[in-house]
């Protein structure tokens, strides 16, 4: 056992019965509702707890489970959650199930507080590069989104109009926990215009219905990558005549990539542009 593996385990409540009133609370957290109610979320599997300690959001309570689990890593997980104050509750297979969304449960869950930042918060480099995502419907694409933009190193994302919020359980588990590694807002279309507005960024949109495409972009500039819901796309807010804007070139019979896909695409154009006029500088 880790050092201090007995002290969790004398520190962790027994849970063994399905009705439970804190198994019941965490059981309600998989709607919006009672998530925005609670402020509070849903953390489920190793990584994902682990990158949300690791950026300093802890959970004010982790469900586990032993049967569940595969590796020598958990009690060292259990461990910092119990040095960060976290309620433990040891819960049998059954009581864990019942909370478990994921169809292979890892035997770690966490509740913790929402994300809940705001546009004014945001501390942003001058050469800032940001994604706004406008009424994503799919967890799935919202996650992979806020994948791709930490791999690229985005400075923020914003997230308008919101028809997923980003405390869904799905966006975090399909973040694999990024979502703690990177400033997050939701906000309106408006409002987040007139933040980039106000710090001199440029946007460009993402749309089939243009002929430039997006590697005739200078996006070495102070700039935010603009993507819009899976059936319609961008608003017409955000297909203004003063938006620049690009398309992805389609070979095939269809005519737009999948918004997470295209997220991934366009922003590493841009780290690539990036690194290329970094490069130069540096010769």
């Amino acid at each position: 056992m880790p050092e201090g593996s007995s002290k969790t385990m004398t520190a962790a409540v027994a849970i063994s019965s399905l009705s439970n009133p804190n198994v019941k609370k965490a059981v309600k957290l998989r709607q919006r509702s009672h998530r925005d109610e609670m402020g509070l979320m849903i953390i489920e599997g190793y990584r994902e707890i682990t990158r949300a300690l690791d950026n300093r959001h802890f959970p004010v309570e982790l469900f586990y489970c032993k049967d569940y689990f595969t590796g020598k890593n958990e009690n060292t997980l259990i461990q910092r959650c119990l040095e960060g104050k976290t309620q433990l509750f040891e819960c049998t297979a059954a009581v864990f199930d019942k909370m478990a969304y994921r169809d292979r449960p890892e035997g770690l869950l966490a509740v913790a507080p929402q994300i809940r930042n705001s546009l004014d918060k945001l501390t942003i480099p001058a050469n800032a590069l940001v994604v706004v995502a406008e009424s994503i419907e799919k967890p799935g694409n919202l996650g992979t989104i806020l994948r791709s933009a930490d791999a690229a190193g985005v400075n923020a994302v914003i997230v308008c109009d919101r028809c997923t919020d980003i405390n869904n359980p799905n966006v975090v588990r399909a973040s694999i926990g990024t979502l703690f590694s990177l400033p997050v807002v939701e906000t309106s279309s408006a409002e987040a215009q007139t933040w980039l507005k106000k710090h001199n960024i440029r946007t460009i949109a993402a749309t089939p219905h243009t002929d430039k495409l997006y590697t005739q972009v200078d996006m070495t500039l102070p700039t935010a990558i603009v993507l819009g819901t899976e059936q319609y796309g961008l608003s017409e807010l955000w297909l203004a005549e003063k938006h620049i804007k690009v398309r992805i070139p389609m070979l095939g019979q269809c005519d737009s990539l999948n918004v997470a896909s295209a997220a991934t695409i366009l922003l590493f154009e841009a780290v690539r542009q990036r690194r290329k006029t970094n490069e130069k500088e540096s010769i």
